[in-house]
């Protein structure tokens, strides 16, 4: 019997280190994994996020392309550019106290605002930001940065931060 339990405890301490090695072994093999499947899912990440630039960037493209093909763009030289347009039906010239946004119509301006020139540096009111300009590319101007849109404003054209409502560029007698 003694020598049955020293057989045995032999054998265990001969066999238990080369058990502990291969599990130690295994678990590194494990970590690798784990550390190559993170590589690879941010490497995926990263690819997604430049094909999505991609697109962007083509769709600009043909954006701009068809504009270039039109004949009806936005012309600075053509002070009539805008008649018969569909965005423009209704539009009978300046009204006291409104404004006139193309595709929106007329709307109503607070007094303190009418007629009022629009510079860089100043705020337009959140009433008045709702007014955004669908097809920037229309009047050749570029995308508007994220958190900023073109928007009108009176005659004019501003690209305005959403959140704030402060002018950081204008383009003048756009009509």
């Amino acid at each position: 019997m003694k020598r049955l339990i020293l057989t045995l405890l032999a054998a265990t301490t001969l066999v238990a280190p080369l058990a502990a090695r291969a599990q130690t072994h295994e678990r590194h093999e494990d970590r690798r994994d784990r550390v190559e499947d993170r590589v690879d899912r941010r490497e995926d990440r990263r690819d997604r996020a430049e094909d999505r630039i991609d697109r962007r960037e083509d769709h600009w493209d043909r954006v701009e392309d068809r504009v270039d093909r039109r004949e009806d763009y936005w012309d600075r030289a053509n002070r009539e550019w805008w008649r018969g347009r569909p965005e423009f039906v209704g539009y009978v010239g300046v009204r006291p106290g409104y404004g006139f946004a193309p595709g929106y119509g007329y709307y109503r301006i607070a007094p303190i605002y009418s007629g009022r020139r629009w510079a860089v540096g100043g705020y337009v009111p959140a009433d008045l930001r709702r007014y955004v300009v669908v097809t920037p590319a229309f009047y050749r101007l570029r995308p508007a940065p994220r958190g900023y849109a073109w928007i009108y404003v009176g005659n004019d054209i501003a690209l305005v931060a959403v959140a704030s409502g402060l002018i950081t560029e204008i383009v003048r007698a756009v009509w």
